[in-house]
C-alpha cells in the first residue's frame, strides 16, 4: 500500500476523486492510499473464496460480493475495498451511497508481500470497529493457509487456522465450512 503525498483530503473530496478514478484508492482519517496492482494468484484467490462462500451461503438470507465494494468503516474516517464480503439480511447502505456498505458480517483479505503487514495491523484494527462484524479472514497467496479471526459475544477476537490442503475454514458467524482445497485449486505457485 503507498500512501499519497498529496494534502489531507476530505472524505467527500475523497468519494469524488475515487469514483471519478480509473484506479481504486482507500481512505483513512484524511489519507488517500492507492491500492497496489494485484497478481493472477490474488485475482483467483479473490474469487474463488468468494465464489466458495457464496455456494456455502445460497440457501440463506447471506450475500457475497468481491471487491468492488466500499465498506464504509467510521464516517469520514476510512473507507476500504475489502476483497470479498458477506452481510446477512439487508445490505445498509451508507447516507445517499449505494456504492457503500457499512454491515458486513465477514469482510476477506488475500494477503500478498506489499499488504500483509497492513492487512494484520492496522486495517484490522479498524474493521474492529465494524460493529456488524463477526470474522475477519486472512488467505495466504504463497501458501495454503488461511487464518481467520471470530469475534466472541464478549467482544474478544479468536484466531484460528486451518493449513494444507485437507484444512477447513470454519466461519461459525455464518455456520459454514470451506474447504481450502477447493480455495486454492489451480491456483499457481502457492505451496502445500
Amino acid at each position: 500500500m503507498s500512501v499519497n503525498t498529496t494534502p489531507t483530503v476530505t472524505a467527500e473530496e475523497y468519494l469524488a476523486a475515487d469514483r471519478a478514478a480509473s484506479f481504486r484508492s482507500e481512505f483513512v482519517n484524511g489519507e488517500v492510499f492507492a491500492m497496489s496492482g494485484g497478481c493472477l494468484a490474488h485475482a483467483q484467490l479473490s474469487a474463488r473464496f468468494g465464489s466458495e462462500l457464496d455456494s456455502a451461503l445460497e440457501d440463506g438470507p447471506c450475500i457475497v460480493t468481491v471487491a468492488v465494494m466500499r465498506l464504509q468503516v467510521v464516517v469520514g474516517a476510512a473507507y476500504f475495498y475489502p476483497d470479498v464480503m458477506a452481510f446477512c439480511g439487508e445490505p445498509v447502505f451508507a447516507k445517499g451511497h449505494r456504492d457503500i456498505i457499512t454491515n458486513p458480517s465477514v469482510v476477506v483479505e488475500v494477503l500478498s508481500e506489499s499488504t500483509e503487514r497492513w492487512d494484520r495491523g492496522g486495517k484490522f484494527a479498524q474493521y474492529r470497529r465494524v460493529a456488524s462484524l463477526r470474522e475477519y479472514v486472512l488467505v495466504s497467496q504463497d501458501a495454503i493457509r488461511v487464518e481467520w479471526f471470530t469475534r466472541e459475544d464478549s467482544g474478544a477476537w479468536t484466531y484460528r487456522e486451518a493449513v494444507g490442503p485437507e484444512g477447513v475454514v470454519r466461519l461459525e458467524g455464518l455456520g459454514v465450512s470451506l474447504g481450502l482445497g477447493r480455495i486454492y485449486r489451480k491456483v499457481a505457485g502457492v505451496t502445500g
